[in-house]
């Protein structure tokens, strides 16, 4: 199991890159949660993500339980991109790929009784 400090290395994530805050607690727990700055507001400024912490009356704790949400949100959202990717290169493959022969065949099908139902819309020559 990799520490916090690794995966945020491994994700790029600086703590210069962070903006952080404390701010009052609020629901339940009462007077011990409402009166401390023990809520951890956390904005990754390079992405834009925003995350709040309040686990815990202890705020190192809620410190090192945003930035764990911030890798896992981070890793979600790079997760996504490359299937969207991968989505997007298996789409354009699908759209590439030449007819099979039967397909073929059956466009011609499909072709020559359009035809034949277009050619008896035409006017009705010489029969009087």
């Amino acid at each position: 199991m990799e520490s916090l400090d690794e995966r945020m290395e491994r994700l790029r994530i600086r703590e210069e890159d962070l903006e952080e805050r404390f701010v009052l607690g609020s629901g339940s727990g009462g007077q011990k949660i409402n009166k401390t700055s023990s809520c951890v507001y956390l904005k990754h400024l390079p992405s834009g993500h925003e995350i709040s912490c309040q686990e815990s009356r202890s705020r190192e704790k809620n410190r090192e339980v945003a930035r764990t949400r911030l890798c896992d949100h981070l890793e979600a959202v790079a997760a996504e991109a490359k299937l969207a990717a991968a989505r997007e290169r298996a789409r354009r493959r699908y759209q590439k790929r030449k007819p099979s022969r039967a397909a073929k065949a059956r466009m011609r099908v499909a072709k020559q009784h359009r035809s034949e139902r277009k050619s008896s819309r035409r006017k009705v020559v010489g029969d009087r």
